[in-house]
């Protein structure tokens, strides 16, 4: 807050800052994600940070499960941990396939691969611009 001729001036957030915020924040919520689906025994996890290559989404979490029964458990459980977190998930798709599953929270998406699915999709390639988050090492 600042005195302006008198007057006071109330400050809007810097923007950048705001964005540097939340970006940080959904980085935390995707290493919570990536963690769900290492406690639930998923394979080749990796978290992409999307944000300097696309303004869709800032954030993959990809994992390999091993049937899909896992999968589905792995995006109920992750929807939970996020509800937690305060975010609220937009969409998903894949509930009743084999092959696979995506939770939607905007800023972070999770896609839950079998490992054919995983081979041909092959999202890491595809975005291979992005960075990996060293999800095993950060705290959140």
């Amino acid at each position: 807050m600042q005195l302006i001729n008198g007057d006071v001036e109330i400050s809007q957030p810097d923007a950048a800052h705001s964005r540097e915020q939340r970006l940080l924040e959904s980085r935390k919520n995707a290493i919570r994600c990536a963690r769900v689906a290492d406690e639930y025994k998923c394979k080749n996890i990796l978290v992409l940070d999307m944000s300097t290559v696309t303004p869709i989404v800032d954030f993959f979490v990809i994992g390999t499960g091993l049937t899909p029964r896992q999968m589905r458990a792995v995006a109920d459980e992750t929807d939970r941990v996020m509800k937690e977190h305060g975010e609220s998930k937009l969409g998903f798709e894949g509930r009743d396939s084999n092959v696979w599953v995506l939770n939607d929270y905007g800023d972070i998406v999770l896609h839950l691969f079998n490992s054919e699915s995983r081979d041909m999709y092959n999202l890491e390639g595809l975005w291979a611009d992005a960075k990996l988050v060293d999800w095993q090492n950060e705290e959140v």
